[in-house]
C-alpha cells in the first residue's frame, strides 16, 4: 500500500472512477483511478473503513488494490472526476438519442426527449465549475457542434456532438435564461442561476446567429470566487497595496481599475468592496450583471430593455445618499461624466476602465468628453490590472533560459521555470493564475499636469521617479524571475516594445 499519493500527478481512468456511483465515493471518501491486472486501484484516506471497502468490492466484483491520499485532495479529486464522467455520459445519451438527425424535435413537442439534453447541460456546467472554466462555448459548425471551455484564460476544447442536439441544447438554454426560443434571427443575452456542490453560480448567456446555427456563450459568474493569491491584499503584492490602501480612506475622489476584458478587475472591485462594506457608510453599486451578492450593500443591475441603463441608474443612485459608489464599468462619456462630478461632491466612487495601463486612463476620460479640470480634481489613483496563469506545481521544472529570453528579460535570468503538461493542468503546462498591478497615486504634481494637458509619457515619467511606480512588464518579469510563470504567457497578456 503506498502512501501520500499525490493525485494531481496521476490521470484516473475514467472508466474505473464510473464503477463507484458517486454517491458512494463521496460518502465514504473513496475513488476508483484505474486498474493493475484484475484489481481495482481505489484511493481513500481511512483504509480501517472496511465496512465501505467491502460494500466497493461486492459492487464492482473485484479486489482492491489500496492507495493513500490526504482527504482534501481525494474530495477535490472526487468532484472533479465525477463531474467529467457524468458530462461524458451525458455527451453520449444525447448523440443515441438525438442520432437520426432528422428526427429531432423541437422539446416542446417531444417531452421526453428533454432528460438527455437537461442532464447535458447540468453536466457541462458541472464540469465547468469542477475545472474552474470561466466560460462554456457552444459552436454550430456543418457536421458538428463543438463544446470548449475557456480555463485560465485559455480556450480548450472539451466534447463534440452530433448537430442534431446543436438546437434542443441552445433551446434548453433560452428555456433556462428566460428568452424566447422562438427568435433565431437576432443575438439574446439574458442569465439564470444554477446550484452545484452547494455553491449558487450566476450564468450569463449570450446567443448569436452564425452561418450554422444559434451559439451559445455561458459565463460562469461563481459567488464563491476566491483569489488565490494575496486575497487579504485584494490580489496585490505587498508594493502595490501599500501604496493602494491609502487612496480608500479618501473622504471622496474616483479610483479605476483598467485594463482589458477578462483581467480580473471585478473580482478585484469585489474585494475591496467587502473590506468597504466593515466600514459604518452605505455602499450602492449599478452594475451589468450583479455578480455576487455582498452583505451591507444594495446591488442594482441595469436593464436597458426597460430603460435602466448605467446612466440613469447612476442618477438614481446620487438619490439614496450614498457614500460610496461603484461602477460596474465606465463604458460612455455621459456615465464619465456624472461619475466625476460624484467624486467631486463628496462620494467615493470606484469603477473599471478599458485601457491598456493606468496612465492610459487619463487619457480615455478626456477622449470620453470629461474637461481636465474635473479629471484633475476628481481622480483619487489608477490601477492597471492583468491575470497571469502560473506554472503548474505538479510538473514545472526549471530550464535555462535561451539568448532571446535573456535579451528581453534581462541577463540575469539563466533559468526559467515551465511546465511539461499532466493531468493536473490538462497537458497545458499552467495551473491557476495571479494578478500583477501597476498603481498610480494622483497627488499634486499629477494635478497640475493632468489641469496643463501633459502627455501620458511626462505623468509615467514622474510617477516611477516620484512614487516608485513599476510597469505591468516589470511586474510580469519579477513573476518569471521567481518561476512563477514564463516569457511566453507574459508575451500574451502585454505588449512587449
Amino acid at each position: 500500500m503506498e502512501t501520500n499519493l499525490r493525485l494531481g500527478e496521476i490521470e484516473a481512468d475514467l472508466e474505473a472512477v464510473a464503477l463507484i456511483p458517486r454517491a458512494i465515493a463521496q460518502e465514504y471518501g473513496l475513488l476508483a483511478v484505474g486498474f493493475e491486472g484484475q484489481e481495482l486501484v481505489v484511493v481513500t484516506d481511512d483504509p480501517l473503513n472496511y465496512f465501505a471497502l467491502e460494500e466497493v468490492r461486492q459492487l464492482t466484483g473485484r479486489r482492491l488494490l489500496l492507495r493513500l491520499s490526504e482527504g482534501e485532495p481525494l474530495r477535490r479529486a472526487i468532484a472533479y472526476y465525477y463531474a467529467e464522467v457524468e458530462a461524458q455520459r451525458a455527451a453520449q445519451a444525447a448523440n443515441r438519442n438525438f442520432a437520426p438527425a432528422a428526427d429531432v424535435v423541437e422539446e416542446s413537442e417531444n417531452g421526453d426527449r428533454e432528460a438527455p439534453i437537461i442532464k447535458l447541460l447540468n453536466s457541462l456546467l458541472d464540469r465547468a465549475v469542477s475545472n474552474r472554466a470561466s466560460d462554456i462555448h457552444i459552436e454550430p459548425f456543418e457536421a458538428h457542434t463543438c463544446v470548449r471551455m475557456r480555463i485560465d484564460g485559455v480556450i480548450v476544447d472539451y466534447v463534440t456532438l452530433q448537430n442534431g442536439i446543436h438546437q434542443s441544447l441552445i433551446s434548453r438554454i433560452k428555456i433556462m435564461a428566460n428568452l424566447d426560443i422562438a427568435e433565431r434571427r437576432l443575438p439574446q443575452d439574458g442569465h439564470f442561476r444554477f446550484r452545484t456542490g452547494g455553491d449558487q453560480i450566476n450564468v450569463r448567456v449570450s446567443i448569436l446567429p452564425t452561418a450554422f446555427g444559434e451559439k451559445a456563450v455561458l459565463r460562469i459568474l461563481a459567488a464563491s470566487t476566491q483569489v488565490e493569491d494575496n486575497g487579504e491584499r485584494f490580489g496585490m503584492d505587498e508594493e502595490a497595496y501599500s501604496r493602494f490602501l491609502p487612496m480608500l480612506s479618501a473622504p471622496n475622489g474616483i479610483i479605476y481599475l483598467t485594463g482589458p476584458t477578462g483581467s480580473g478587475k471585478s473580482t478585484t472591485l469585489y474585494l475591496i468592496l467587502e473590506h468597504l462594506a466593515k466600514r459604518p457608510v452605505n455602499i450602492s453599486t449599478i452594475e451589468d450583471p450583479v455578480e455576487k451578492n455582498i452583505p451591507r450593500v444594495n446591488q442594482t443591475q441595469v436593464n436597458p430593455p426597460v430603460g435602466l441603463t448605467f446612466e440613469g441608474g447612476l442618477r438614481a443612485l446620487l438619490r439614496q445618499d450614498p457614500d460610496i459608489i461603484m461602477v460596474g464599468e465606465t463604458r460612455d462619456g455621459e456615465t464619465a461624466r456624472i461619475s466625476v462630478r460624484a467624486a467631486i461632491t463628496g462620494h467615493m466612487v470606484l469603477s473599471t476602465l478599458h485601457t491598456n495601463d493606468a496612465v492610459s486612463g487619463i487619457v480615455r476620460l478626456a477622449d470620453m468628453g470629461v474637461e481636465r479640470y474635473l479629471i484633475a480634481n476628481a481622480l483619487v489613483g489608477l490601477v492597471a490590472q492583468r491575470l497571469v496563469r502560473k506554472v503548474c506545481p505538479a510538473c514545472g521544472a526549471e530550464v535555462p533560459s535561451t539568448p532571446e529570453e535573456r535579451a528581453f528579460l534581462g541577463e540575469d535570468i539563466t533559468t526559467l521555470r515551465r511546465g511539461s503538461g499532466c493531468p493536473r493542468c490538462s497537458g497545458t503546462g499552467y495551473r491557476g493564475r495571479t494578478t500583477i498591478h501597476q498603481v498610480v497615486s494622483i497627488d499634486r504634481e499629477i494635478r497640475g499636469m493632468i489641469s496643463r494637458g501633459a502627455d501620458t509619457e511626462e505623468i509615467e515619467a514622474y510617477a516611477r521617479s516620484a512614487q516608485g511606480m513599476k510597469s505591468l512588464r516589470e511586474k510580469g518579469v519579477e513573476l518569471v524571475r521567481r518561476g512563477v510563470t514564463t516569457p511566453e504567457e507574459l508575451l500574451r497578456i502585454i505588449s512587449w516594445e
